[in-house]
């Protein structure tokens, strides 16, 4: 039966998609705009696209971008025979918080099977059109509040694998894993990598909350979500994802990828 993706086309569902295709199982891809006979129109804000694209799966990889919109979509899914979710998480968000924390506390409660990825900040924050990515490409300097606030940043190909493991294992793991790379590394240490592998220099330019809403509604980004990102970096620097989990390595059999391979990977496709 159908493995359904929603954020399809997004930084982990496409890695998601494309790794269960080459285990040979049937994948649905959900997006506003498909693009192939194997994509089905979704869109949160329209519940009659959530039908056609329930319909014949049995497992969901669930990217939640508007949580409080997901609800009708999880009983629309259990009534057609869905029986397994994965919801994509943040390591910042725990179960029962506002939004993301709330979603996952109902699948673990109405789903028979489930899990939910908390993984750390991606990897690819650094590179495309991330806000760190567009600083280090117009003034060569990584800008946050977080100090010297360390993060075991996660490649997005780790979490989609631990993704297809939740999705496809016999076991439902029924639980939720913290995603982590190999170490934590502070803004400086991954500025001072990417300074070594492109022989460019980068820096971190440590700045106050109030400096990073400013420059983030600067970006485009609405003043609430701006609040929300810099409080996160105010949790970075008081020591939130100072840690490291096995999870990769035990779910996949591999250590997760390093940020130095990252970076060079990252420079042969010329993104960095």
């Amino acid at each position: 039966m159908t493995i359904l993706v929603l954020g399809g086309t997004g930084t982990t569902g496409s890695r998601v998609g494309a790794a269960l295709r080459e285990l040979g199982h049937p994948v649905r891809i959900a997006t506003r705009r498909p693009v192939s006979g194997d994509d089905v129109r979704f869109d949160w804000t329209e519940p009659d696209t959530f039908g056609p694209a329930v319909a014949g799966a049995r497992a969901v990889y669930l990217v939640a971008s508007e949580p409080v919109l997901a609800e009708p979509f999880l009983d629309r899914a259990r009534a057609a025979g869905v029986r397994r979710i994965v919801l994509l998480s943040s390591s910042a968000v725990a179960e029962g918080m506002f939004g993301l924390g709330e979603l996952h506390r109902r699948i673990a409660a109405t789903m028979p099977e489930w899990a939910v990825l908390r993984p750390a900040w991606f990897m690819q924050n650094f590179v495309g059109e991330h806000p760190l990515a567009a600083g280090i490409r117009a003034d060569r300097e990584v800008v946050t509040a977080t100090g010297d606030g360390r993060v075991a940043f996660v490649d997005a190909g780790d979490i989609a694998a631990v993704a297809v493991r939740a999705l496809t294992d016999d076991r439902p793991h029924n639980t939720d894993h913290l995603i982590t790379g190999p170490r934590p590394l502070s803004y400086a240490d991954a500025a001072a990598i990417i300074t070594e592998l492109t022989g460019r220099p980068v820096l971190h330019r440590p700045v106050s909350a109030a400096e990073l809403i400013t420059r983030l509604t600067g970006y485009g980004y609405s003043s609430e979500l701006s609040s929300v990102l810099a409080a996160l970096d105010g949790d970075v620097r008081a020591g939130s994802e100072d840690r490291t989990t096995d999870t990769v390595a035990r779910l996949t059999g591999r250590p997760p990828r390093t940020f130095r391979d990252f970076v060079l990977d990252s420079i042969n496709r010329k993104e960095l």
